[in-house]
This record gives structure tokens, sequence and C-alpha cells, in this order.
């Protein structure tokens, strides 16, 4: 089993489609990696040799920002924007959707399950 990014990476699967388990690498990101390396994406991870893993492993830490450090930016990211105060940052406080989405009738997986109203009845 290889492990990449502190990621233990499928064997039986082909390599673009394993890359993908790592956070932060995404389909043209894995065909961007294996071109850079020269493997042909129909390769399993199983075939590959201790030395195209190795360099896997350092074309992703050189080139690519992934895993714990792209979780680390995204959250600071987020923190800075509700220290700001600024709109996004105060949808993102309230826990409520930050791209203009309605909340009127959806939005449930970011509010949370609906919360009954005492009296609404008629």
């Amino acid at each position: 089993m290889a492990r990449i990014a502190g990621v233990n990476i499928p064997t039986n699967k082909r390599v673009p489609i394993a890359l993908r388990y790592i956070h932060g690498i995404g389909p043209a990101m894995a065909n961007d990696i294996c071109d850079k390396i020269g493997i042909t994406p129909e390769r399993r991870v199983a075939d590959l040799s201790d030395a195209e893993v190795i360099k896997i492993r350092e074309t992703i830490d050189a080139d690519f920002m992934v895993e714990g450090d792209l979780r680390r930016e995204v959250s600071m990211n987020i923190k800075r924007l509700m220290d700001l105060g600024c709109y996004r940052g105060l949808r993102h406080r309230k826990r409520l959707p930050v791209r203009g989405q309605r909340t009127h009738t959806n939005a449930r997986t970011r509010k949370g399950p609906a919360k009954a109203i005492a009296g609404k009845k008629k």
C-alpha cells in the first residue's frame, strides 16, 4: 500500500483515481501529476515501483498544497473573514449559506433540522 501525503492510496485503482483520495487533488490535478512524471493513466497503483511512488510524493510536496496545509489555509481564510466582520464572515459565524442561496425554504444542511414553531397552526 502506497502512502502519499499522509494518506493510504488504494492499490487496486488506477493512478489518477487513487490520487484523488488525497484532500486537495481532483481529476485535473491528478492527470497533471501523471503527465509530469510520465505515468500512463491506465496503470494501477500496485504496478508502480518504489521510485515512481517517491517521484509522485516529491511532485505533490513541491508543487501542490494538500491535506493538512490546505485545511489549515482554508480554516484561516474563514477565520479571517469572521474576524473582519464582513458579510461572508457574518454568514459563516451564523452558520448560514454564504454564497447567496435562499434560506426561506431550503438550506437544511447548513441550518440543521427544522425546529417546530409553537402556535403556528390555524
